[in-house]
């Protein structure tokens, strides 16, 4: 990604948590192609700068989303759980993990979609709906999975995790990406 002066820099390792809000950002942003290139390009084979941009987001998706799933349900989730005693944070983790799986099985019918359009040829009708409903889909799931995370899951590790949870997590995050 390029460098846009004024921008926030990325958190760190020391910051588990911004680090997981800033791949929020990504994927809104790898989304957005996902959906943009299926509403202009319909009925058409896709030109040279919409298939690199839909392989640059459907890679983010398999390798970068999936390390996402991982830090939360690996490292962010469990110790919530040991340190949380309440039910509504409990559901809402759930509520989160049930989210990824639709999320896994979205990415697929995406990812095989996209696949064959990016063969060269252009997609019939019913595989564009297909696909147009697939990313929709995906769209609505993620707005509402990081509205939750960010506005009540993230704020409530912060206040209740001590400092040494948080390091440990950002080594698992550090660890992950070796």
């Amino acid at each position: 990604m390029g460098i846009q002066i004024g921008a926030k820099p990325d958190a760190g390792f020391d910051d588990p948590i911004g680090m997981l809000k800033d791949c929020h950002r990504r994927i809104e942003q790898f989304l957005h192609v996902l959906c943009l290139v299926v509403d202009r390009a319909p009925g058409r084979p896709l030109t040279e700068e919409e298939a690199g941009a839909v392989k640059s987001a459907l890679n983010y998706f398999r390798v970068g989303g999936q390390r996402h799933t991982a830090d939360e349900e690996e490292s962010l989730f469990p110790r919530m759980r040991a340190d949380q005693g309440s039910a509504t944070a409990l559901k809402e983790i759930e509520a989160l993990e049930t989210d990824h799986r639709h999320a896994d099985n979205l990415h697929v019918a995406v990812e095989q979609l996209y696949s064959s359009w990016l063969e060269g040829r252009a997609l019939e009708t019913e595989e564009l709906q297909q696909l147009r409903s697939a990313t929709e889909r995906l769209k609505q799931l993620y707005e509402g999975h990081i509205r939750i995370e960010e506005n009540l899951v993230f704020p409530r590790a912060a206040a209740s995790l001590d400092r040494e949870s948080i390091a440990q997590i950002g080594e698992e995050f550090r660890a992950r990406r070796k």
